[in-house]
């Protein structure tokens, strides 16, 4: 975990207004009603003006909250699910190509995984055999990401594209990794603010695989839900702490340079695109729970109550490394997590972090399965992932507290225009 986490809370992006009227003159069509809710601009707390497909056309449908309104769009110049803001639900799920299966079944599986996507984010069912499961609800800012693993592209027949910065990771001494919980040919990441809505894009996702992909490994994780606090603030992780102080900002003027690949970038077919590290990071809550607050505090660097810097003001105050206390000790300690995942302490490195956490129950030995499902982006991962978790790896004051346990690292190409699919510029270029 890292101190430049989590991406500030924005007004999720919704969709333009539509003016057609109902073709079977029945009211108002539900597509209008979702136009609508984007056109009012839509806060938490307030009544929208979208619908579930939970009515029928000759039903008077009830007005959904802001919560249910709220619409990622599908079709963009980057894939969904990258700067939008956290959501309360999240599955993460790979899959690997059945025997036999190659670019032709690749293509067509994500066609049919782009279809189902843009479909579900709109609020609206699966083509075949929907499920209902999200039948009364609206699009509760739905998000479906597709990428590649290292392995798909020798499935596919395509090793001349795969990217040099899909190279698998390096070896940390802090890892602890399952292998079968880890990689993957295919990648998807679903996040929702509804538990049933993520849940159905899951089902509707595994679905489609048919018999051309079957899953290797699945995780699901949870965020605070919207509203939960009364201001939008920087959300806090299982450990207590407020997690994603640094992270950077789109409003930054380098920001698309350190996240996204370029227009010209290499290979042409992941232009707009990024690259996610997943991993499973595994917290040692019972010992980290025996702590001090005061001790957790010198471990992060941060306070804990708001997030500040040890050396002093509010959480976005830059921390002061050189800081001394009357004994002329280091206020933030040499080994604190947040000082040394700092980008002018790794060469500039910088990731965005969007995880969910975790809690999968209580292991044999009767300690809390629970941490992060820790996923950073970045244009290039030799430049952002992989230094400072080096750096980490030689010193953090965390890693007694943490164990790596899965590891992912996944070519995510850029947004699908309207009639294309993900990955179109691959597997038919």
């Amino acid at each position: 975990m890292a101190d430049q986490s989590i991406p500030e809370a924005r007004t999720p992006r919704t969709a333009p207004a539509q003016t057609e009227a109902d073709p079977a003159g029945e009211g108002i069509s539900r597509r209008r009603l979702l136009g609508t809710a984007g056109a009012t601009g839509l806060v938490l707390g307030t009544a929208g003006a979208a619908v579930g497909y939970a009515a029928s056309p000759t039903e008077a449908a009830a007005p959904l909250t802001s919560l249910g309104a709220d619409r990622a769009m599908f079709h963009g110049k980057h894939q969904p699910g990258i700067t939008d803001g956290l959501q309360a639900r999240g599955h993460l799920v790979a899959f690997d190509l059945a025997a036999g299966a190659g670019r032709k079944e690749a293509a067509a599986l994500l066609r049919r995984w782009s279809e189902t996507a843009r479909r579900l984010m709109a609020g609206e069912p699966s083509t075949h055999d929907d499920t209902d499961v999200a039948r009364d609800a609206g699009p509760s800012s739905l998000t479906i990401t597709f990428g590649f693993g290292h392995s798909f592209f020798g499935r596919t027949g395509l090793e001349k594209q795969r990217p040099t910065a899909l190279d698998p990771l390096p070896e940390f001494s802090s890892d602890h990794l399952d292998k079968k919980r880890s990689n993957g040919d295919l990648w998807v990441q679903i996040g929702a603010n509804d538990a049933l809505v993520a849940f159905h894009a899951l089902r509707a996702i595994q679905k489609d695989a048919g018999s051309a992909a079957r899953v290797r490994w699945q995780m699901n994780g949870f965020n605070r839900s919207p509203g939960a606090t009364a201001h939008p603030m920087t959300a806090r992780n299982l450990m207590g702490q407020i997690d994603g102080t640094r992270n950077p900002k789109p409003s930054e003027p380098d920001f698309d340079q350190r996240i996204f690949v370029p227009e010209k970038g290499a290979p042409a077919w992941m232009e707009n695109g990024s690259y996610a590290v997943v991993r499973r990071i595994r917290m040692l809550l019972d010992d980290w729970e025996k702590l001090s607050v005061k001790a957790q505090e010198d471990v992060i660097g941060r306070r804990k109550s708001d997030g500040a810097a040890l050396s002093g003001g509010t959480e976005t105050t830059a921390m002061d490394l050189e800081k001394t206390d009357a004994k002329g000790n280091l206020v933030v300690p040499i080994n604190a997590h947040a000082r040394i995942t700092r980008p002018d302490q790794n060469g500039g490195a910088a990731m965005l972090r969007r995880p969910f956490s975790f809690h999968d129950g209580i292991d044999p030995d009767g300690v809390p399965d629970a941490g992060l499902l820790f996923i950073c982006w970045q244009a290039d991962p030799l430049r952002g992932f992989v230094p400072v978790q080096r750096k980490l790896d030689r010193g953090d004051a965390l890693s007694q507290f943490i164990r790596h346990e899965s590891s992912g690292l996944f070519a995510v190409p850029g947004g699908a225009a309207e009639g294309q699919y993900v990955g179109q510029k691959l597997l038919e270029g």
